[in-house]
């Protein structure tokens, strides 16, 4: 591999890493004040912290492409997929511990290769859809596991790993747009949703409470665009792996901070989800390398 392009590798991984310790860190947060504030007041916070940081960026880039996105509809779609699976993470993530939380949403890469294959016809080979039955085994190990944190907190985990998976369809299928416009959009409808939702369960906020609220917009936002930066530096294949040490990160700071210890059964899915995504890795490279 030539020296320019191992740097930018390990660039992109170094960057990835971040981004990864940004959301672990965003989510111990997030769960510690979702224990005392309503999701709708964490979305109205976290957003407005968010599109103040994007402001500068969106004062560059002008209104044309704010008013003018690519293919509308998708990008509505996205927004509803993006916008809800936030708040399906923060109710789920109110209910039971971090690392279990997390566990389903490590499963994504499982789905959103087959969401790849059925909706944007991209071709499944064999071996791929042996990497993608792996990943259903673990989500069922875990699922199993997770059925003991009760019924409403795994089904909305659930949810909201569907519409994560969405949501990362819809940006694949978007990545010629600019990354100010996709998160401009996706902050906006975040903070509609929390300003509608916000007056049924709205609590008095503390100060100290309010700059954590903002606190977790603005290394929300930080760690969306490291994780652009880093896929514009080094392949996919290279990086993405890197994005499960959160599950590290989150049995980590979920004993640490919640005294939150994970079952074995869970711990298990877990293992058979990663091990299925670093296969579905490995394929992704190797066909790139043929390519």
């Amino acid at each position: 591999m030539p020296r320019q392009a191992l740097n930018r590798n390990l660039a992109g991984i170094l960057l990835m890493s971040v981004a990864v310790l940004g959301f672990s860190l965003n989510d111990v947060l997030g769960k510690w004040l979702v224990a005392t504030y309503a999701v709708a007041q964490v979305l109205v916070l976290r957003s407005l912290a968010a599109l103040l940081v994007l402001a500068p960026l969106i004062a560059r880039e002008g209104a044309v492409p704010l008013l003018r996105p690519p293919r509308p509809r998708l990008q509505l779609l996205r927004i509803v997929c993006g916008t809800l699976e936030v708040a399906c993470f923060y109710w789920a993530v109110s209910m039971m511990p971090l690392a279990d939380t997390m566990a389903f949403w490590m499963a994504t890469p499982i789905f959103v290769a087959l969401g790849s294959a059925v909706i944007l016809r991209e071709r499944l080979e064999r071996k791929r859809f042996a990497a993608v039955v792996l990943g259903f085994v673990g989500v069922v190990v875990a699922l199993g596991a997770g059925l003991d944190n009760g019924v409403l907190p795994t089904l909305v985990a659930i949810v909201g790993m569907l519409l994560y998976s969405g949501y990362l369809l819809t940006t694949r299928e978007l990545r010629g747009t600019s990354a100010t416009v996709l998160a401009t959009y996706q902050m906006g409808a975040a903070l509609i949703l929390g300003l509608v939702l916000a007056p049924f369960g709205w609590v008095p906020v503390s100060w100290v409470d309010a700059g954590l609220l903002m606190l977790l917009g603005v290394v929300g936002v930080a760690a969306h665009l490291a994780v652009t930066r880093s896929l514009a530096l080094a392949p996919a294949p290279v990086v993405v792996p890197w994005q499960y040490a959160m599950i590290l990160w989150a049995i980590l700071f979920g004993w640490l901070v919640f005294d939150e210890v994970p079952e074995p059964g869970m711990l298990l899915g877990v293992a058979i989800i990663i091990g299925a995504g670093f296969w579905l890795t490995r394929l992704e490279l190797r066909g790139a390398r043929r390519r």
